[in-house]
């Protein structure tokens, strides 16, 4: 375009545009430095929460870490925004991981021969699990990379809530696309659990199908190993708050396909790299640890890895490729207003709030949390006593269907105009 003066108008840039590529300003290369600095600090802040966590007994979960960040967003003055911006998914989030036990409640025939058949032929008769405990594990003593791969299962949260955080601060409005796409994987996850039921290695060695010369299992589990050398070196031995928060309360032992420990680091590599460029590809070095670990410990086979990273795929561009209907309703949430604030440098709380001309609307939120209400007691009635046929008939997912739409419904309240 030119204008009357005969200067060379760039043409104007749709929104959908201005969301995939980022304003180039004359101090990028400093907001590039500056990233690389924030994402080392909040990394390093990460992994020395999640190393006092182990020291300490306190379990590594979303739920815990939250807090610590939460604390983080205090120093840095966005205390108030923090919970404006988190607090709803955090319950999101939470629903969803107490729904997921429920999954093999329902009859369905779990797979167990037909997936360890796929991993030997895709490794050409061999099991990488059975490979590498071959190769690794000591035939006594502490085995080191046992505890290694341990301590990697636990950080598989960790340092995608670090890239959360950092998206928080730096690329609120990619925070809201990250989140977005953290619970479509969740939930696609959740659906696969409900129809397709697959057995860890670990599983199919218990049951016998992964015998062997000695007619033993071929493959051992590892994690409690790993788990109770860490306990002793800490001396935190019957100590350990080993509730794992969120997952014991409702766990699901055949869940493997697919992997979310593979899928959660491989979604946050996916966003990193996009957000802050070759930075990101750290998050992918951090991922492949996390999967070697957990098939040396015999928590997943490659092919459940493989599904995880697919499903991770899918959600991210489901998420950055949406309708335009979609990409709305997350401006929406993340409040256009808010986050012109935040861009242009208000980093005080208070002065953040207060540029918001808008109510939370009571009502709905009332509302939510009264659906919310009324699937938990639906819950307790059927899982303690046997109203409509208890836990195991598929009538029980309408009160966890009651408590995700409530809390959503809540959120929505909260972030909306």
């Amino acid at each position: 375009m030119i204008d009357d003066a005969g200067a060379v108008i760039a043409p104007a840039r749709t929104e959908d545009a201005a969301i995939a590529e980022p304003e180039r300003r004359p101090d990028a290369g400093l907001g590039r430095r500056n990233d690389r600095i924030l994402l080392a600090m909040i990394g390093g802040y990460v992994v020395l929460l999640s190393a006092l966590m182990i020291m300490r007994g306190v379990a590594i979960t979303p739920d815990v870490l939250a807090i610590g960040l939460g604390l983080a967003a205090v120093i840095l003055g966005r205390g108030r925004l923090f919970l404006r911006d988190w607090i709803p998914f955090i319950g999101l989030f939470l629903a969803y991981e107490l729904m997921r036990g429920y999954a093999d409640n329902f009859g369905v025939a779990v797979h167990v021969e037909d997936v360890l058949a796929l991993e030997r032929w895709l490794f050409l008769g061999y099991l990488p699990t059975q490979v590498l405990q071959d190769w690794l594990h000591p035939a006594i003593g502490t085995d080191p990379w046992a505890v290694a791969a341990t301590v990697m299962y636990f950080l598989h949260f960790p340092l995608p809530v670090a890239v959360a955080f950092l998206l928080w601060i730096r690329r609120r409005r990619a925070y809201y696309d990250f989140v977005a796409a953290l619970i479509v994987l969740s939930m696609a996850g959740f659906a696969t659990y409900l129809l397709l039921p697959v057995a860890p290695p670990w599983w199919a060695a218990d049951q016998g199908v992964i015998p062997g010369p000695d007619g033993l299992p071929a493959i051992t589990y590892l994690k409690a190993e790993g788990f109770n050398a860490l306990a002793s070196f800490f001396g935190f031995e019957g100590s350990y708050l080993y509730s794992y928060a969120i997952y014991e309360i409702n766990p699901n032992p055949v869940a493997a396909f697919p992997s979310l420990h593979a899928g959660y680091p491989f979604l946050a590599f996916l966003f990193a790299r996009r957000q802050f460029g070759r930075v990101g590809w750290l998050l992918l070095v951090y991922g492949v640890l996390v999967w070697l670990s957990i098939v040396y410990l015999a928590d997943h086979y490659v092919v459940d890895i493989l599904g995880g990273l697919a499903y991770a795929t899918a959600a991210y561009a489901a998420i950055v490729h949406a309708p335009g209907w979609f990409r709305r309703f997350v401006d929406r949430a993340a409040d256009e207003e808010l986050d012109r604030a935040v861009r242009g440098g208000a980093t005080d709380d208070a002065a953040v709030i207060a540029r918001l001309q808008r109510r939370i609307v009571w009502p709905s939120v009332a509302q939510g949390l009264g659906v919310f209400g009324a699937g938990v007691l639906a819950i307790m009635a059927m899982a303690w006593g046997g109203v409509a046929g208890g836990s195991a008939t598929p009538l029980f997912l309408v009160p966890w269907i009651a408590i995700i739409g409530g809390l959503w419904r809540a959120a929505v309240a909260v972030l909306g105009r």
